[in-house]
């Protein structure tokens, strides 16, 4: 054998090996490394107390996943002032009994959420390879999920607010918050004309401390809404924050429009002028389908919103 050829089967060897090890520490380590981001935004009213907030989305949940439901449920003991919720929830035809084990310590916490198209339709098998082509498309054999019984759980026995589509108020510690949100828009069930005049009588009825736009999946359109809707901050899940990234440069794809530095955490979003924070959550979780996070840990967010020094809001 030829030196050359020694050296091209040493290589082809060495890249095998650490395609492997990837694979193993993705699919059978990393996905289990719950971690939780805590980030700082002066976005209040000068001269309020602190608010924080639990930034929950992408929990994808099954029955049989543990561990990931008694680390969701430890969260309550940061004792949130508000849960915000930005969906894809289930993760199996059997979910819901998951998500009570994970959810149920936050009963009494106020919230609000939003849908996912997986709080509708049961993950199916697909090529996974194809999550790197291009935003994701729906398969019309998908089965339904018990959304009713989802969301009569979210609203009814957690008291969390229905932000599909929808504008609402919440009392957080006694301070008003004003919350508006739309439905997944990555399925365009996105109804963004529907909230400016439910809105706007809304505000009729009082002045709020701080008002939030929530949405499944960041698309600029939701994003460019929300800012001119007058969003103080926005909160949004779905990119999974790319779920496998390259070390030293991020996200490959976002599954949607969103530029790609953007996929993970808080930054900010400015339209007409104007600059808002956003936080897009990489999620707590994955398709049963492709299980396997690569330098993107599943995580939550834990942000605590402080005043500002002066009128614009600014992100630590």
């Amino acid at each position: 054998m030829t030196s050359g050829r020694r050296a091209a089967l040493t290589a082809v060897a060495a890249v095998g090996a650490v395609g492997v090890g990837a694979a193993v520490w993705g699919i059978g380590i990393e996905r289990y490394l719950f971690t939780l981001r805590t980030h700082e935004i002066k976005v209040l009213p000068p001269g309020s107390p602190r608010m924080t907030v639990l930034h929950l989305s992408d929990a994808h949940m099954a029955p049989w996943q543990r561990r990931k439901q008694r680390w969701i449920a430890a969260l309550a003991e940061l004792q949130p002032d508000l849960v915000v919720n930005t969906g894809d929830n289930m993760g199996h035809l059997d979910g819901l009994d998951g998500l009570r084990r994970a959810f149920d310590p936050l009963r009494g916490v106020p919230g609000v959420f939003v849908h996912g198209s997986n709080d509708h339709a049961a993950p199916a098998p697909r090529n996974p390879v194809k999550y790197f082509t291009g935003p994701s498309k729906s398969h019309s054999a998908e089965e339904p999920l018990d959304t009713d019984a989802l969301d009569a759980y979210l609203r009814e026995e957690l008291g969390w607010l229905d932000l599909n589509n929808a504008v609402g108020s919440l009392d957080v510690g006694g301070r008003r918050v004003d919350a508006f949100g739309v439905s997944d828009a990555h399925r365009h069930w996105d109804r963004l004309e529907a909230l400016p005049g439910p809105l706007e009588r809304l505000r009729t009825t009082g002045e709020a401390q701080l008002t939030i736009g929530v949405s499944h999946a960041p698309y600029r359109r939701v994003l460019d809404s929300f800012v001119d809707l007058g969003a103080d901050a926005i909160f949004a899940g779905h990119t999974h924050g790319g779920q496998v990234r390259l070390p030293g440069y991020g996200a490959l794809v976002a599954n949607c429009d969103i530029p790609l530095p953007q996929a993970r955490g808080l930054s900010e979003w400015t339209h007409a002028g104007r600059t808002v924070p956003l936080n897009v959550s990489a999620g707590l979780g994955h398709s049963i389908y492709a299980p396997v996070r690569f330098a993107c840990r599943p995580e939550a967010s834990f942000l605590t919103l402080l005043p500002m020094d002066g009128q614009t809001a600014r992100i630590g």
